[in-house]
């Protein structure tokens, strides 16, 4: 069994942040010095070669990450310190080092850390080369990647070390804590149905079968209530939990769907995720289910307003440097600006989209209609039941209330018969009423 509610989970600590934080630096290092160039370089080429088949024939590497059309005097190699003029053409020049050229000694200019791109051939970018810098357009664009890189390295790190593994490592435990506080379930219970399904396989099923008859009873549904009230027999777990039973296929065929129909959709899916999750802890080439139970049940929720709002962010700097360029502030030749604002926007939006993917679904909404019409089905059924139990209380208040009144009056007019004295005053005032009455009638003058 794992661990109850007392199960440590530790927060992340300083070399967890200092160990994730040398991976991004190094990683968005060699993004930005090999991946991308390499990336651009191939991209560029493929473009804008020449299609020219006299060109296409004397494109060649004149030297490393250097592409440009041949002239006779190149034959293959070029002298230590040489200068590109007399070797190249102008017409196509893929320039992707870091070295500065002059217009006199190599035919075209570029500063140190620039790159030149210039095909002004057939289908080609014009006659004017494109300035490229590297240091401002892909930056953005290497730091996603060493980020990227390093959520995906941490994940098969030890717990001790790894950033990402310690915080699925926690989630796992919070996710379980969560569907303790919605389900209401024992610690052993909630360990039984997000136990892993070899784990589950190889116990017997005298050993969960207390657990999951308490499920089975605690998720009892208001159609099962019903037909014990209007004597239909409803289904009995012993019915359907025999000895011979799977106990896997009883967990995700049986109690599963009870917890649905009785919860929500949701905490079966805590449940589910919380499983992988545990699987992934113990074999983390399933790195996948670990993301998940992180994504879905923490980042999503706590984080999807402000992925939102950096996209916007995003898209506003976007608009705003499209808008520069409009107004000639920025040079067509020098899209470098444009092209970090494009790569940041490109993040965002990539991790929004990310984000959505394990964004959890609302419940349809005829589902929901659904549960509340039972639920309000159930409620008319029950205020039947009470108001025919109050009717029939009422009747026997009364009915017992007017024997007691019943008596009470025969008990006064014996008591008051019982007593001489009582009927000498009762006749005497008889009497006297009778002569006063007689008397009146008799002088009606005088009265």
């Amino acid at each position: 069994m794992a661990a109850g509610p007392q199960e440590k989970m530790s927060k992340n600590g300083m070399q967890h942040y200092l160990l994730f934080l040398a991976f991004v630096v190094v990683f968005s290092y060699v993004g930005f010095q090999f991946i991308i160039p390499a990336a651009v370089q191939g991209a560029v080429l493929a473009l804008f070669k020449p299609h020219d088949e006299r060109l296409r024939e004397n494109f060649v590497a004149i030297v490393p990450k250097l592409h440009a059309v041949k002239t006779d005097n190149f034959k293959g190699s070029l002298p230590a310190g040489a200068k590109l003029k007399p070797y190249i053409k102008t017409d196509y020049i893929f320039d992707f080092t870091s070295e500065s050229r002059s217009e006199r000694m190599d035919g075209y200019t570029k500063g140190t850390g620039e790159w030149v791109v210039k095909a002004n051939g057939e289908g080609g970018l014009g006659e004017s080369a494109i300035i490229l810098e590297p240091i401002i357009g892909f930056t953005v664009l290497s730091l996603a990647f060493g980020f990227t890189t390093a959520i995906f390295v941490t994940f098969f790190l030890p717990v001790g070390i790894g950033y990402m593994a310690s915080k699925v490592e926690r989630e796992i435990g919070h996710t379980k804590s969560k569907i303790r506080l919605q389900t209401g379930f024992a610690d052993e219970v909630v360990d039984l149905l997000v136990m892993p399904d070899t784990d589950l396989s190889a116990l017997e099923p005298h050993q969960v079968r207390s657990s999951f008859k308490f499920v089975w009873e605690r998720t009892s549904t208001d159609d099962e209530d019903l037909a014990s009230t209007h004597g239909r027999r409803p289904l009995r777990f012993e019915e359907v939990f025999t000895p011979e039973v799977d106990l896997v296929d009883f967990r995700s065929e049986v109690l599963l769907l009870r917890i649905k129909e009785f919860f929500s959709d949701f905490v079966v899916k805590e449940i589910v995720d919380t499983k992988n999750g545990i699987a992934w802890s113990r074999n983390r080439i399933h790195f996948m289910k670990g993301l998940r139970l992180y994504m879905s049940h923490h980042f999503t929720e706590k984080y999807s307003n402000n992925v939102t709002g950096f996209a916007y962010a995003g898209a506003a700097i976007l608009i705003v440097v499209i808008g520069v360029r409009g107004l000639k502030f920025i040079p067509p030749t020098k899209p470098s600006l444009i092209l970090a604002s494009i790569s940041l926007e490109g993040t965002m939006l990539a991790l929004l989209a990310f984000t959505l993917i394990y964004t959890e679904e609302e419940e349809r909404m005829d589902k929901m209609m659904k549960k509340m019409e039972d639920a309000n089905h159930s409620q008319l059924e029950t205020m039947k039941d009470v108001s025919v139990d109050i009717h029939s209380m009422a009747d026997a208040l009364v009915g017992e209330t007017s024997d007691l009144i019943k008596r009470k009056v025969e008990m006064a007019i014996a008591e008051a018969l019982a007593s001489d004295e009582n009927v000498k005053r009762v006749v005497s005032d008889k009497v006297a009423e009778k002569i006063i009455i007689a008397m009146r009638q008799a002088f009606p003058e005088r009265s």
